[in-house]
């Protein structure tokens, strides 16, 4: 299955990055990326987020993405990521996480960055000093 969920996170490189948005090569955002993905390899979605500002996260303070993360995947030590795992990142130290992507393997991921297409970029040290929780899609092993 990882190959899969790596395979088709890389089918999305190239869609245009719009706000809320969810079809491959027409318009997504982080989010959308990672429900796209989910749709292809697991099937429907099992549940749709509700409308949501780009502040979203920083207007709210709660950890409503890794909440919503925790409901359908499963969480994994940060040192134990691989690829076709899901990261998730604060963008800034006191806020709360609202920034996703997928690994390709340990040194780089899949992700919809605002203003930018989705590609794969290098897992350097901008987002490890950034990353704070990692979660595996059901039924993928270790």
């Amino acid at each position: 299955m990882r190959t899969q969920i790596i395979a088709e996170a890389r089918n999305w490189i190239g869609t245009p990055y719009h706000h809320q948005a969810c079809l491959k090569g027409v318009g997504c955002d982080c989010l959308g990326l990672l429900r796209g993905v989910w749709r292809a390899v697991m099937g429907a979605e099992p549940e749709t987020p509700p409308p949501y500002a780009p502040d979203w996260a920083e207007a709210s303070g709660e950890e409503t993405l890794r909440e919503a993360a925790l409901r359908h995947l499963t969480e994994i030590p940060l040192a134990a990521l691989s690829g076709g795992d899901v990261l998730l990142f604060r963008m800034s130290r006191t806020a709360p996480a609202k920034h996703c992507g997928i690994a390709t393997d340990t040194e780089h991921m899949v992700h919809a960055w605002t203003g930018r297409s989705v590609c794969e970029t290098p897992f350097g040290a901008f987002w490890r000093n950034r990353l704070v929780y990692a979660f595996r899609f059901p039924g993928v092993t270790s």
